[in-house]
This record gives structure tokens, sequence and C-alpha cells, in this order.
């Protein structure tokens, strides 16, 4: 059985830290690509940083300088680092697994999210 458990997310001033995991189980974790996603109120769903399997990293441009994913694959977890944290970062964040095998077939992944609230 797969299972995506992120951990982390609270209640932070502007400007604050925090940093995100999330523990994955049931799957040969290193091959995956993971990522972080977040969704606010009312809106859809956003991918905000990834990692693949090789280590190559991507953000998206809001949260690029801010924002830090790594993984370690002794412990079969990802994080995510959060700096300077902006009221418009509160949302839902996801963490997610991705691997597509040479058959072409697909295998996704979803945690059950972390709360990140961001307010004075």
């Amino acid at each position: 059985q797969v299972q995506l458990v992120e951990s982390g997310g609270g209640l932070v001033q502007p400007g604050g830290s925090l940093r995100l995991s999330c523990a994955v189980s049931g799957l040969f974790f290193s091959i995956y690509d993971m990522g972080w996603y977040r969704q606010a109120p009312g809106k859809q769903r956003e991918l905000v940083a990834a990692i693949t399997s090789g280590d190559s990293t991507n953000y998206t441009d809001s949260v690029k300088g801010r924002f830090t994913i790594s993984r370690d694959n002794a412990k079969n977890t990802v994080y995510l680092q959060i700096h300077s944290l902006k009221l418009e970062d509160t949302a839902v964040y996801y963490c997610k697994a991705n691997y597509i095998a040479s058959t072409g077939r697909s295998f996704n992944y979803w945690g059950q999210g972390t709360q990140v609230t961001v307010s004075s």
C-alpha cells in the first residue's frame, strides 16, 4: 500500500519559515520524481517545486529563491524548505510521487496535504 504523509505545516507570520516533509512508503522511492503542489481556497492546484530521481529541481517563478526542495532517498522523504513566507503562500500543500515506466504507464500518488497559513 502506497502512502505519502505530509507534515510540518502550521500557522506562521509573514517572513517566517517552515520545513514541510513528505514521508513515502510502499514504493521504490528513489526512482520516483517528486513534487510539491499547493492549492489555495478558490484556486487550482499548482506545482510549486519538483525534484527528479536524478536530483534535478525546478520551481514556479513565484517561489524561486524562497523555496528549496530536497530529497533523502535513505529516509524515503522529500522536503520543502520555505523561507520569507508571504500571505499568498497560504494553501494546502501536497506532495506527489510520479514514475513513468518504459512501457509508458504512469504511476501517480498523492498525499493528503498539510495546511500552511501565513497570517499576522
